[in-house]
């Protein structure tokens, strides 16, 4: 679907609180540190939290996965999954089928993590969210869709694969 109103002008740009890119990334850093207050008595720092969220939807898959559904680089995931196995949150199995893939395993400590960490989810949304309507909520999260799926096929374009925006 086309966007029925002309882009900004790159002047409006100037201005931070215009940008899209820029709103959400300080929404993104607010929600992390909103997080991080919470997790780390639990002793999960938020970038731990990103990566166990996704192994209790999904255990065991390869670091290359991994990577993948969180939205991060190889070497971020690896610097992550480093650190969690430290802290004893998840293990590294060798593929039965595959010698060369890695999977990620979650502890037992971990799974029960999870009953502590996802009442805390709700609460810093909550906590984002006040005021705001339902029906802003829904539209919101579709926008959002929307922006990621754009800049995923975009991302999809060999010509700007690997290129910082």
């Amino acid at each position: 679907m086309a966007n029925p109103d002309p882009p900004l002008d790159p002047a409006q740009l100037a201005d931070p609180t215009n940008s899209i890119g820029y709103l959400t990334r300080i929404a993104f850093r607010s929600f992390s540190r909103a997080m991080e207050r919470r997790t780390l008595p639990f002793g999960v720092s938020a970038g731990q939290w990103r990566f166990l969220r996704h192994l209790w939807m999904e255990d065991g898959v390869t670091q290359r996965q991994l990577s993948h559904k969180v939205g991060t680089r190889e070497a971020t995931t690896v610097t992550a999954i480093n650190s969690l196995v430290r802290s004893g949150w998840v293990e590294r199995a060798p593929s039965r089928t595959d010698r060369r893939k890695i999977h990620i395993r979650l502890t037992g400590r971990a799974k029960t993590l999870q009953a502590d960490l996802l009442p805390i989810v709700a609460e810093v949304n909550a906590l984002a969210t006040r005021g705001i309507a339902v029906r802003d909520l829904a539209t919101f999260r579709r926008v959002l869709t929307q922006i990621n799926a754009n800049l995923a096929e975009e991302a999809a374009d060999p010509l700007v694969q690997g290129e910082d925006v």
